[in-house]
């Protein structure tokens, strides 16, 4: 790996979640990490906070593992077995970090995550939101969908947090989620200096060539980008989804 862990640290992958170049390299990290005995656990916002696979055994089937985590196909699993089923095999819990999705609509309605985060990170999470739908929602839907990307970014900032108490001293924790949750300016790492101030974090997005990192991100790798599907276009074509029931789709750091 490109970095060698000196201290209880988590590295934050910040993917596309339409880029399969971005999940390939995140496993990669996963299996280098675990052989060198570094690896403590794997962090998805692809599962809810509170699942896991703590207790299954290392040959577990893919089955089994989707039903500890409760996979959802809105997640497809041919784009993160890899990522799973590498730490699975290694003796690697993996932890479901995300905020389950009974709360979402509970977060829309409350104000009080609008103080979560200092002024300019909510404003540039408002632009996200505002850019990751298109343009296409309604104004009056930002600010709540704002809340509920701060809420998801603290719920998996406190996984972390758990993950880091019972960590060795130099013992790698890793997260793979979109990019905008491993944003420095806007992210999980500005609620991690509030819940784990001690925990060292690397965050590591992906670009098409090599450059120097992102607003936001220590780290920026190049990666393949394969061609994707208009999302701006689907959006428009079936109409705004009802509120709550997706999430901002995240953008690769620019």
């Amino acid at each position: 790996m490109a970095t060698v862990a000196q201290a209880q640290t988590a590295w934050l992958f910040g993917e596309q979640h339409d880029q399969p170049d971005h999940q390939r390299q995140a496993a990669a990290a996963v299996q280098e990490l675990a052989a060198d005995g570094r690896l403590h656990a794997v962090v998805l916002e692809m599962a809810a906070r509170g699942r896991d696979t703590r207790g299954l055994p290392r040959d577990a089937s893919e089955t089994q593992v989707r039903e500890a985590l409760h996979w959802s196909e809105s997640w497809p699993w041919t784009r993160y077995r890899q990522v799973v089923m590498n730490a699975v095999r290694a003796g690697v819990p993996v932890l479901g970090g995300n905020l389950p999705r009974e709360r979402v609509r509970q977060v829309m309605a409350e104000p009080e995550w609008d103080r979560q985060v200092p002024e300019g990170a909510r404003q540039r999470l408002l632009d996200a939101v505002r850019e990751g739908h298109c343009g296409l929602l309604p104004p009056s839907q930002l600010a709540p969908m704002a809340r509920v990307q701060i809420a998801r970014d603290r719920s998996l900032a406190e996984t972390l947090a758990g993950a880091a108490r019972d960590a060795p001293g130099d013992g790698v924790l890793l997260m793979l989620s979109g990019a905008v949750h491993a944003s420095h300016t806007m992210g999980v790492p500005l609620h991690l200096s509030q819940v784990a101030p001690g925990l060292l974090t690397r965050s590591i997005g992906f670009r098409a060539t090599a450059s120097p990192a992102a607003d936001g991100f220590d780290e920026s790798r190049p990666a393949a980008v394969e061609p994707a599907p208009d999302h701006c276009a689907e959006l428009a074509k079936r109409g705004m989804p009802s509120p709550g029931a997706t999430e901002p789709r995240p953008q690769a750091p620019r």
